[in-house]
């Protein structure tokens, strides 16, 4: 929600400034519309209110955009690891690539609207655009369609056209309801901007809840439903253009008036050209670099733009922020998955945990106006806008910190990492006595394995080469048998013992190497049963196992308390009760007998279940929420205090960039640098506090300035200099 709940709250700076300056990215300066637009109709009102009918349809417009936005980017992370297994480090890089895509297509919105189109049907043809990319997203989701090179391609298809749609109306929409309004109405016209944004939150708070429980508590085609989970946000942007252009006849439409950013850029570009063709040294310097351009534009524009890069070099170390806080849906999620997500009374879904963001988001801002800003104001405390952002910074950086912190607690419960000629190794013991193993030439198990005793810890085993034949030896009520097998590197083994048509006999079987993703259980049964059987789990996986302690494949099931499933032998049809089968484990279960109508079973822990809380990321939550109302809100309102209002969506524009290059910055570390990922937030919480500290130097030699007055003092130094021109050489005309 960076920039659209930065800008929702920025409620001290808004007493100050228009709310249609502030919020109209597409403004283009003050020239009067041209052309037969209604801009001057009169809207019917809101019950007899200064209130136009029109803004109506715009606000529920927003919260439904809003809605399908955040709820279909909620579940993005856990789709590419499930559905298309990617690995962790690819599923982030394209979450990123996707969010920085998000920002940078806004520019697009606003030429679009500003040069061409016009606000009204910009909204409308992107609106249609991010419709067609939504329905192609949920379709790519269908398991039945295709292979999976068509779900990559329609999704990322899918992805494009939404990034176009979603950037290109989000400078406009704010923009446009501001336009309803007539300029008398200036107080409506702030409160319209509060509840619009208050939509935006809604629709992020409720769509970041609800689309979740979507994907993981409504089954289709055998597993996790994404296509439902993307299918309703397509519904609400469906149901977002319906209303909008429900309400086509009550708009007040402005025409396209010209976009100040590309004037911005021309000027900036003329004056760098021109003063690399004036580089003679008989040519007066100039006193700014960009009084170059002065043989073309205006000094009006030329001084905004000087006062827009002043803010926009401050903007250098911004991205960085960013690309902290939008791992909140990816690796704070895929962190999430390997956590305990039961709260008692509600088992939360791990891409759940993204909520939080905005809910203290509203709980936040109205603390921090009504409450901390001014008891720091009373200790005599000069808290700048600087010192806020870079304090917004440091939260940050502590919250990755802490993240870093409960990842190093996660992983004492996953595998061992195994060096190449290593495996791991560990004895179940299915016979009636305790057994004896010798490995040739190792030194393992040095006590006798009792009877379905609870298996140590995994025994790592060092091979003399990528695999290797070893003689293992057991020892059983004064027998002696052996056995050869061969073992891999970096592989996971159980030896079985068992008692098969009164001898002892073994089994070596493969074990997974690590844990089941998404907070799934996985487990595998050996049927100790004389007779082969069928096994139905929660109605939905069916599992056929042969006799004589033959073992199944592993079958991942949702975490449940009470796991419940049918056994099916050639006598009969038995219950069959699994018991716990936690978040993230591991579990082998032995069918030993039928006894009483029923299975009886004997279950042992293969991999650990997830013991750290999903609580525990709730600091982490606290810290860079309240860090985004500390930067990012801080950091808009002051930006644009410090510029012109003709140069107010070229600040946006700007701001907008630096989330993009935050984006961009994660997906390249994720692709080029890949590391444990408790040393990625420890990296990336070093290089936010450095960047903080060159941050709060360029602020610290920065001197707020009030527009008006550079504005002045830039017209009389125009003055001053008028008599040191000399002959000048430009592209098209000799001065």
């Amino acid at each position: 929600m960076v920039g659209d709940k930065a800008r929702a709250e920025m409620n001290a700076f808004q007493r100050n400034e228009s709310k249609e300056t502030l919020f109209n990215f597409v403004s283009a300066g003050d020239d009067p519309p041209k052309g037969d637009f209604p801009l001057r109709k009169k809207s019917p009102k809101l019950c007899g209110s200064n209130y136009p009918l029109s803004i109506a349809f715009i606000v529920v417009n927003e919260f439904c955009e809003r809605f399908s936005y955040y709820g279909m980017r909620a579940v993005l992370t856990l789709y590419f690891l499930s559905f298309f297994h990617w690995d962790e480090n690819l599923s982030t890089a394209v979450y990123h690539a996707f969010s920085a895509l998000c920002y940078f297509t806004p520019v697009i919105g606003a030429i679009m609207a500003d040069s061409w189109l016009g606000k009204y049907k910009t909204i409308i043809y992107l609106s249609i655009v991010y419709v067609v990319g939504h329905l192609i997203k949920s379709v790519g989701a269908i398991p039945s369609l295709g292979n999976q090179a068509v779900h990559v391609v329609l999704s990322m298809v899918g992805l494009f056209l939404i990034a176009l749609g979603t950037g290109g109306i989000k400078p406009c929409v704010s923009a446009f309801g501001g336009d309803q309004f007539e300029e008398e109405h200036t107080s409506e016209r702030s409160k319209f901007f509060s509840i619009f944004y208050l939509s935006i939150n809604a629709g992020s708070l409720i769509s970041t809840f609800v689309t979740p429980v979507l994907r993981g508590d409504v089954k289709c085609f055998g597993e996790d439903c994404y296509a439902l989970a993307f299918g309703v946000p397509a519904a609400l942007m469906v149901l977002a253009l319906v209303v909008f252009i429900a309400g086509s006849g009550l708009y007040r439409k402005t025409p396209p008036q010209g976009n100040v950013l590309l004037e911005v850029c021309k000027c900036i570009g003329f004056a760098i050209k021109n003063r690399l063709k004036n580089r003679s040294r008989e040519i007066p310097k100039r006193d700014h670099w960009l009084d170059w351009a002065s043989e073309k534009y205006s000094k009006q524009l030329i001084g905004e733009v000087k006062m827009v890069t002043r803010v926009l070099f401050l903007f250098i170390p911004l991205p960085m922020f960013w690309a902290l806080f939008d791992q909140q849906g990816s690796r704070w999620t895929l962190q999430a998955t390997k956590m305990n997500a039961d709260f008692g009374i509600y088992v939360l879904q791990p891409d759940q945990m993204q909520f939080l963001n905005p809910l203290l988001i509203l709980v936040f801002i109205p603390i921090f106006d009504l409450g901390l800003y001014p008891l720091i104001d009373m200790c005599k405390f000069n808290f700048t806008p600087i010192r806020k952002m870079a304090t917004g910074m440091i939260l940050a950086g502590l919250a990755f910190g802490l993240a870093a912190v409960i990842e190093i607690k996660i992983n004492e419960t996953d595998m061992p990492r195994l060096a190449p000629e290593e495996s791991l190794i560990r004895v179940l013991n299915l016979a009636k006595n305790p057994v004896q193993v010798t490995v040739q030439d190792k030194d393992l198990f040095q006590q006798p394995v009792e009877a379905f005793q609870n298996p140590a810890e995994y025994s790592k085993l060092v091979l003399n080469g990528e695999q290797q034949s070893l003689r293992f030896t057991l020892q059983h009520q004064g027998l002696t048998l052996a056995f050869n097998y061969t073992m891999k590197e970096k592989s996971v083994y159980s030896l079985i013992v068992f008692e098969a048509e009164g001898s002892l006999s073994s089994r070596l079987i493969t074990d997974l190497e690590a844990k089941p993703e998404n907070g799934l259980a996985a487990v595998r049964f050996i049927n100790g049963l004389s007779q082969d059987v069928n096994l139905t789990i929660d109605s939905r996986k069916f599992i056929a196992v042969q006799k004589n302690y033959s073992p199944s494949e592993y079958s991942l099931l949702e975490r449940d308390i009470y796991n419940t499933g049918k056994c099916i032998t050639e006598t009969g049809e038995f219950p069959l009760e699994l018991g716990l089968l936690d978040f993230g484990a591991s579990y082998t279960i032995v069918i030993t007998n039928i006894s009483g109508g029923a299975v009886k079973t004997w279950k042992s822990e293969d991999i650990k279940a997830n013991n750290v809380h999903m609580a525990w990321q709730l600091p982490q939550y606290l810290l860079i929420s309240a860090g985004e109302v500390m930067f990012s809100i801080t950091g808009l309102a002051f930006s644009y205090s410090q510029s012109p209002a003709s140069m107010k969506s070229v600040l946006q524009a700007g701001w907008l960039l630096t989330v993009a290059v935050g984006n961009t910055f994660v997906l390249i570390v994720a692709e080029a640098a890949p590391m444990a990922q408790w040393a990625e937030f420890v990296l990336f919480t070093v290089l936010l506090f450095a960047v903080c500290i060159i941050f709060s130097i360029m602020g610290y030699f920065y001197i707020s300035v009030d527009p008006e007055d550079l504005e002045e003092k830039e017209e009389k130094r125009e003055t001053s200099s008028r008599g040191n021109m000399i002959g000048l050489v430009t592209q098209k005309t000799k001065l």
